[in-house]
């Protein structure tokens, strides 16, 4: 016969289970020979700062280095610019940074001058600690087309590369981290999802601009591709 206790007791989880995220029941993701971590533009011009400073964005570095450790395989990128970029709002007579404009390729946000080839700004945060990091890929040297991605060029057809390194290394997963989540973290993950890949980026990991709502709008974006949300404390180091 059932008591009152268990009754309540029995109610009770039944309530937590409702109001509760799923994610508490869920297993630490533990990375394998099959995963791997995209660390995105920890770079100078966008940390406390830079020419393009991302609020909080040195908070991701001591997360990233811990995360990491758990990881066989990790590359990371960084933006390399020419000087006059046309990404560049100084490229463009009467234009100022954030702004617009329609190139061959489609809108275009223009910046401040940032990450310029050989420059300190243009050279990757001094605190990462990632000695077995594989693999840097260096994008948007081309000066007549941005690079947001990873794997592809804004033109959304020069690729880097990368979506066929991590294949020939057996990756199926990929996880992203770094800056910024509304630009360069979501335009990889969703052409993570083009390539394949199950696709993960770790909230507490990534710091947004958010410029006229991009930052809702990437997460929109990346949920409707399939891109899995996760913070940090989901993965076992």
């Amino acid at each position: 016969m059932f008591t009152r206790r268990l009754i309540l007791t029995g109610l009770a989880a039944t309530s937590a289970a409702t109001l509760a995220p799923s994610a508490l029941w869920a297993a630490p993701i533990k990375p394998d020979d099959a995963s791997a971590l995209l660390v995105i533009d920890v770079q100078n011009c966008f940390l406390p700062g830079g020419s393009l400073a991302v609020k909080d964005g040195e908070q991701v570095v001591p997360i990233i280095n811990r995360i990491a450790k758990g990881f066989a395989n990790v590359v990371m990128t960084q933006d390399w610019h020419t000087a006059g970029h046309v990404s560049f709002a100084t490229s463009h007579t009467g234009k100022k940074p954030f702004e617009t404009v329609d190139l061959s390729y489609g809108k275009q946000v223009l910046w401040p001058d940032h990450c310029v080839q050989g420059t300190e700004g243009a050279s990757l945060s001094k605190d990462l600690a990632i000695p077995h990091a594989g693999l840097v890929i260096r994008k948007g040297f081309n000066k007549n087309v941005d690079s947001y991605s990873a794997f592809t060029e804004a033109d959304g057809k020069t690729t880097t590369g990368l979506a066929a390194y991590l294949k020939a290394r057996k990756v199926k997963r990929v996880f992203l981290a770094g800056l910024a989540t509304d630009f360069c973290v979501a335009w990889s993950a969703l052409d993570a999802r083009k390539a394949g890949f199950e696709t993960y980026v770790i909230e507490d990991a990534c710091r947004g601009i958010d410029t006229q709502g991009s930052l809702a709008k990437a997460w929109t974006d990346m949920t409707k591709a399939g891109v899995k949300r996760i913070k940090s404390d989901d993965i076992a180091v």
